[in-house]
């Protein structure tokens, strides 16, 4: 029977697989990808079994989907220093990733929680189906180890609906290894490069039987570019299957991640640009940094129907926090829950309907504590003493009716109830306010879509999505210099538009998408103060609207007769995001996001094993800073160089050259109100140039 990437069902998010469906034997031969699931033996890299298929299973299931989606098999970033999500990303149209520090970075799909100016809202992500991210909503990367990934797969906006989600961003699923998918069972490797970086990971996978494990490890250090940049990360991820019978499969998932990370905070535009290396003094003086501690546990259990697949998920995540920034915070917290979900396929009236049903009820209580910053990081007064409490209960289905064998009408549709509640004690240095509060926010999300496929390997596709973004407690609980304060803000809603293609046609490979957001209530953010996390509005109307585009040609192939090959990829993400008729900012355009971000590369290969690739990044009109829009960085252009070369017995060498040119720009920033050139602090500097190389082997 045919599945569609089980694993993916979430540990909060319902563990969901993609949203293609199983073709049954009456489908013809002119159809959108089929999937379906065959054991083969640990180490190819192609193997699968029934709670983890094959990697160009998850490829096909993903491919299916009536909407703007991406897949990306890890092993293309190998060659690299991969050390956050940017540079698994950075080939992806639509998803705007901009570094801060370590692998704090921004990220943000069509302008999902654009302005957050701290970790991350509006985008599920999901690490094998489980939700990295608590049960308000909120989370940050660190718990994503770049070469523990077998496959990313990206579902932007309302594509991500079989995992449930319906954010205006979508979702990001990072799928490990299994022994069934490891690209061989035993991988070490080791890198280092500039600024006292160094790195080592190792994995290993066996079958026996019924059983198969994969357990992966990774350890970082590294001085950093700036000044209190230091990092030391530490990641484990191991997973254990058990084949119960032909029909019955469970995996059992856990993680532990380790994270000590010091801040260089952010700089006026003239210091970053005079001085780029430089800490604040903020960051300097009250010794900033981020310590996470985190340990994950999730099951997916898989039961093959006659008609069908049922697959359940549960999970528990344990988290804890110290964090002294402009006050030491201290939290505490665990998210829990439990998601079933069937897939099937079955004839409707003699036309192929494959269907998709899941729900999912996930919580989590977190303990917030917060303490003056004395300095250095010591914990001053207490200053609040809260617990946070979120709760959801969600159900959602989509369908896909063949119209004709190779015509899909896509009808779709999520309820949600979320609850959150929090009391403690708030302002305990100067005029305790003691709280218990709460706020409840519901919504029904419909979607519709058509996805055909006028020749094989070519899809067009056009949908309509609504969407809900639900605040979290960064957005509820808001502090400035003075206080401390409980804010219901409204929800997040939107109705989005999206039309595309993607498809490979001779040398041509490419994915393109045009999209509109309307969104009512976006949740927009300003800084508030120097190393004070920024304040939350809700913006009555907004307009998010752009292109995302990917696209590469075989330029040509046996230039040396030995069919080595000369590669062209071209990456494109337009984005045009603005007010409409707001009473203070009129039709401004959003700081924040460039209104164009360009990637271009050139790659030789050989097939001995040899490859170059020199790539240049433009951003040619940077972003503006502040919402009256008075201000905008500079754009720039970043040249680097990879390369990469097979050595005996299963080794492998890369170099990876960075920012060759010594460019000084901006990297990221948090917006303001208005921009103010002497007390505007809110800028991060770019990298300076960089390379790192490493050894990888495996047998």
């Amino acid at each position: 029977m045919n599945r569609i990437s089980p694993t993916r069902a979430g540990l909060i998010a319902l563990a969901a697989a993609s949203p293609l469906a199983i073709a049954t034997a009456e489908a013809q031969t002119t159809e959108l990808p089929t999937i379906t699931i065959e054991g083969q033996p640990s180490g190819t890299g192609t193997g699968g079994s029934l709670t983890s298929p094959a990697i160009e299973t998850q490829r096909r299931a993903v491919q299916s989907t009536a909407g703007s989606v991406s897949h990306i098999d890890a092993e293309t970033t190998r060659n690299t220093y991969a050390t956050n999500l940017r540079d698994v990303l950075q080939d992806t149209p639509g998803v705007l990733v901009q570094n801060r520090y370590s692998q704090e970075i921004r990220l943000s799909i069509r302008g999902s929680g654009l302005a957050r100016a701290f970790h991350t809202r509006g985008i599920e992500i999901l690490q094998d189906g489980v939700p990295t991210n608590l049960a308000d909503g909120s989370g940050d990367f660190y718990q994503i180890d770049p070469l523990a990934l077998r496959a990313i797969e990206v579902f932007r906006g309302g594509n991500a609906l079989p995992f449930g989600s319906s954010t205006l961003g979508g979702a990001i699923n990072f799928v490990t290894p299994t022994a069934y998918t490891a690209t061989a069972p035993n991988v070490f490797s080791i890198e280092a490069g500039s600024f006292g970086t160094i790195r080592g990971h190792g994995s290993v996978s066996r079958v026996m039987g019924d059983w198969d494990f994969h357990a992966s490890g990774t350890v970082t250090h590294s001085d950093g570019w700036r000044a209190h940049e230091q990092q030391t990360l530490g990641h484990f991820n191991a997973n254990v299957g058990r084949r119960i019978s032909d029909r019955v499969e469970a995996r059992f998932y856990v993680g532990a991640y380790y994270t000590d990370v010091k801040l260089p905070g952010t700089l006026t535009y003239g210091a970053a640009m005079t001085n780029p290396r430089q800490a604040s003094a903020t960051a300097l003086s009250g010794d900033q940094a981020r310590n996470t501690y985190v340990q994950r546990f999730a099951n997916v259990t898989s039961i093959k129907l006659d008609f069908g697949q049922l697959d359940i998920t549960s999970w528990a995540i344990h988290k804890h926090l110290n964090h002294p920034i402009f006050q030491v915070l201290d939290q505490d917290g665990w998210t829990y829950g439990i998601s079933p979900r069937f897939t099937g396929s079955f004839n409707l009236g003699g036309y192929r309907n494959d269907l998709i049903v899941g729900a999912r009820i996930f919580a989590g209580t977190n303990q917030a504590f917060q303490f003056v910053n004395a300095g250095n990081a010591v914990r001053g007064v207490q200053t609040v003493n809260a617990r946070q409490l979120a709760s959801n209960y969600e159900t959602w289905f989509e369908n896909r009716f063949f119209i004709l064998p190779q015509l899909a009408l896509t009808a779709g549709m999520k309820a949600y109830v979320a609850k959150r509640d929090f009391s403690g004690t708030l302002n305990m240095n100067t005029l305790p306010v003691a709280v218990d509060t709460g706020i409840t926010y519901s919504g029904v999300n419909p979607r519709v879509g058509l996805l055909w496929e006028p020749v094989r390997d070519v899809q067009v596709f056009a949908n309509i999505t609504r969407s809900s973004d639900v605040p979290d407690f960064s957005d509820l609980t808001q502090t400035t210099a003075t206080t401390t304060a409980f804010v219901p803000l409204k929800a997040q809603t939107g109705t989005t538009f999206e039309v595309g293609t993607r498809g490979r046609y001779g040398a041509f490979t490419w994915e393109a998408t045009a999209y509109r957001a309307d969104l009512r209530n976006q949740m927009l953010q300003f800084n508030t103060g120097v190393g004070i996390p920024a304040a939350t509005f809700n913006a009555p109307r907004t307009q998010l609207q752009g292109v995302e585009l990917a696209a590469s040609v075989d330029l040509s192939r046996n230039l040396t007769g030995h069919d080595d090959r000369l590669t062209l990829k071209q990456v494109w993400t337009w984005s045009d995001f603005r007010f409409v008729n707001d009473p203070t900012y009129g039709n401004n355009r959003l700081p924040l996001a460039p209104e164009h971000v360009l990637r271009t590369s050139l790659t030789y290969a050989h097939p001995a094993g040899f490859s170059i690739t020199p790539a240049i990044d433009i951003v040619p009109q940077g972003a503006l800073v502040d919402y009256r829009n008075t201000f905008r960085v500079p754009g720039y252009a970043l040249f680097g160089v990879s390369a990469a070369a097979k050595l005996p017995n299963g080794g492998e060498a890369f170099v990876d050259i960075r920012n060759i040119a010594d460019k000084r720009y901006i990297s990221d920033f948090g917006p303001v109100v208005q921009y103010n050139p002497a007390s505007t602090a809110t800028f991060y500097p770019g990298t300076g140039r960089s390379i790192y190389g490493g050894v990888r082997v495996k047998f």
